[in-house]
């Protein structure tokens, strides 16, 4: 059975802005049941943007989902239906509906409509659930303008209803039914979440990950927002076995993390051929690690704790990486691969080209923070150490041949490192020895305030020229990069340093790189990148990301890097210029102007040329006509294509791309650190026909150029 905490009087209290003279009793603002949630949703569910729109879906789905982990539930479905909607099932054990002793209402209404209620916070409801902050279907159910649940129990089909977290009614029986489970529908409230749009992709990824997860779990996910005929979900239980013609995905994984790993690998080439994997409990927690090392320099690390993803660790992975150290020194110490002028392996090496998914399950859990993005519970450190040492020193042991594979590809990366500390210490001294000079190409900005720098990262002289000229000097920046960088995601740091191109840009940065990183000495808080609109431009500018993305993640990770959107069209009808930033915007601000497609000239207007025929044209009116007539003008269009920055002058640059009243900058942003990791493995790898197949399957989406 679940078990509902009573909560008898939830409420929360704001304090208002007195008059001085007036601080009473009655300027304290009470709110009661479900009004704070309302109130201040961002204190809920993070943001009322698409996060917190797509959270509504991870917590009802999380209630099935922990469901699952109890072992009674193996098949969760979730629905985008016409309206809005979002509908989820689970054939669980359904959520009671008898009435609860303290509330003296349905124990569904509780759930429902109170805070912090439901089988999670004590007693035998849940051994496992995701975590003790107290959401959950209560506050999906305030953020929304119409609810609706149905459990199916003890045979029969018990419903409520909802609006913005207030019941229509009281909980009633309305047919008899062989299945058990519970049905949530929702539509979010428009006065919360200004733009509903839910993306099916998010939705997609987090529900493969959560099928890893839970092993043997069964997935469905349906698309049928664009379904014109009317759907019976009051009669069907899963949709899916109405077999509509809409888009719909399944998961369904056997092997749980090890499955999960395999994924993530699949653009890469493993240095050793078993997948390491384990399952064991330690002290009562549930330990589950997964791993393989690949032909990478880059390391991936996935943690969740109670299947909630934990981006920046917590005490699960620091066991975690204690542990694997100390074996991989152990052994290579015992069978004599480890040599005594190597050194120790140091936490860097042991984890270069490895991907590790690691989870715990713990019955009180405890995380820093409302996001729950790093695990706080102590216990967590030492069961994943014991666990994961005895395990992963015993497949050394068993497997010598992936142990050799795997101690060749951590003491490569221990010899890399020191040659890449030894160029790093050489660009370093002579940066010294030159009294840390900057540059000689990097046009510097007169500010030593960060905060309102900016650096242009400009391809060629050219448009560094032009840049230069067209700044403003005081807060911008230029430095402008001769030719292609060097791929980063195909070299190591003592390769990248002998770029000159590269070293004059961490030089310019100042932020120093690799251990010796220091956001805090960042020189600019704006680095923008500005490349042409071709395709060498393109290729400049994902050469540039993949090394920021690579050895300066914090500066993406902190918004503090852009790209600049220079117009593609320089339009001109008589002296009125407008600039256009695509074909549809060209296309915009022809109609504006009045233009048919057949006045369209390809080039910059010729002002005396038209001005000469005008003329011409009136002679020849008042030739013919022999008295005076109101001549209209037609000035010629011009449409100039840009195909680079150097073909602006300085103030068309200004004015169009550095301006910072007029331009357009885009913030570079990473929503899923996982998806862009696999990106930029497939793209700026070596796996040839991943790469292939990638720009074979997103050719249609391609802006060419032609």
């Amino acid at each position: 059975m679940y078990e509902i905490v009573p909560i008898l009087a939830q409420f929360s209290i704001y304090f208002m802005t007195p008059n001085e003279h007036h601080y009473r009793a009655e300027d304290i603002s009470v709110l009661e049941g479900l009004e704070p949630v309302r109130k201040r949703p961002g204190m809920y569910i993070g943001t009322t943007g698409p996060d917190g729109l797509h959270h509504l879906v991870w917590e009802i789905f999380d209630n099935g989902r922990d469901e699952a982990m109890g072992g009674f539930a193996d098949h969760i479905e979730i629905a985008l239906l016409p309206g809005n909607r979002v509908r989820v099932v689970d054939n669980g054990r359904g959520i009671p509906v008898d009435i609860h002793k303290q509330t003296k209402v349905s124990a569904l209404e509780t759930v429902m409509t109170t805070l912090h209620a439901g089988g999670k916070f004590g007693g035998e409801g849940y051994k496992i659930s995701g975590g003790l902050h107290g959401v959950g279907a209560s506050v999906v159910n305030a953020l929304s303008i119409y609810a609706r649940v149905d459990v199916h129990r003890d045979g029969g089909v018990y419903m409520q209803e909802y609006k913005q977290g207030k019941r229509k009614a009281a909980v009633k029986k309305i047919a008899s039914s062989k299945s058990n489970g519970t049905i949530v529908t929702f539509e979010p409230d428009a006065e919360i979440f200004k733009e509903i749009v839910f993306d099916w992709k998010k939705i997609i990824d987090h529900m493969r990950q959560q099928a890893y997860l839970v092993k043997k779990l069964h997935i469905t996910v349906i698309d049928a927002r664009a379904y014109v005929k009317n759907i019976d979900t009051e009669s069907a239980f899963y949709l899916s076995e109405l077999n509509l013609e809409v888009p719909s995905m399944s998961f369904y994984f056997e092997g749980g993390l090890e499955s999960l790993v395999k994924f993530y690998n699949e653009h890469q080439k493993p240095v050793h051929k078993n997948v390491f994997y384990t399952e064991k409990e330690k002290d009562g927690v549930m330990v589950e690690v997964a791993l393989q090392y690949v032909d990478d320099i880059s390391s991936r690390e996935v943690a969740f704790a109670n299947n909630i993803y934990n981006p920046e660790g917590g005490m699960h992975v620091t066991g975690f990486r204690t542990a694997l150290t100390r074996i991989l020194n152990d052994y290579g110490k015992k069978n004599n691969l480890l040599k005594e002028a190597d050194g120790a392996l140091s936490g860097d090496d042991v984890r270069e080209g490895m991907t590790a998914v690691l989870s715990v399950k713990l019955r009180e859990i405890q995380f820093e923070g409302q996001t729950k993005g790093k695990l706080g519970s102590v216990e967590a450190r030492g069961a994943v150490e014991s666990v994961f040492g005895e395990a992963f020193a015993a497949f050394l042991e068993e497997n010598p041949d992936d142990a050799r594979g795997i101690l060749s590809k951590v003491l490569l990366a221990l010899r890399a490192r020191k040659a890449a500390k030894a160029a790093k210490d050489s660009v370093l001294r002579k940066g010294a020895l030159e009294g840390m000079t900057l540059p000689g190409k990097l046009a510097d900005c007169q500010t030593k305030d960060a905060a309102e720098s900016e650096l242009f990262i400009v391809e060629g002289e050219s448009a560094g020229g032009s840049s230069k000229q067209g700044r403003d000097r005081r807060t911008q920046a230029v430095l402008p990069l001769k030719g292609k960088i060097l791929n980063v995601e195909r070299a190591r740091l003592d390769k990248m340093l002998v770029s000159q191109e590269i070293k004059s840009l961490v030089i310019a940065l100042g932020t120093a790189i690799a251990d010796t990183f220091d956001i805090s000495k960042l020189r600019y808080h704006k680095v923008i990148i500005a490349t042409d609109a071709d395709v060498d431009g393109a290729h400049i500018r994902t050469l540039l990301l993949t090394l920021f993305y690579r050895y300066f993640k914090q500066l993406v990770e902190d918004g503090y890097i852009y790209i600049a959107q220079p117009p593609l069209y320089k339009i001109q009808k008589g002296k009125e210029i407008h600039y256009a930033y695509s074909e549809e915007e060209k296309m915009s601000v022809l109609r504006t102007l009045g233009i048919k497609e057949e006045e369209i000239k390809e080039d910059e207007p010729d002002e005396e040329d038209a001005e000469t025929k005008t003329n011409e044209k009136e002679k020849d009116g008042e030739e013919k006509d022999g008295e005076e007539k109101e001549i209209k003008r037609t000035p010629k269009v011009g449409i100039q294509r840009y195909k680079g920055l150097g073909e602006m002058n300085p103030d068309e640059l200004w004015e169009t791309t550095m301006n910072p009243e007029t331009r357009i900058l885009k913030q570079v942003t990473i929503e899923d650190a996982q998806d862009a990791d696999r990106v930029f493995d497939t793209l700026m790898g070596t796996d040839v026909p991943s790469r292939k197949l990638f720009i074979q399957n997103n050719a249609k989406m391609a802006n060419i150029d032609v």
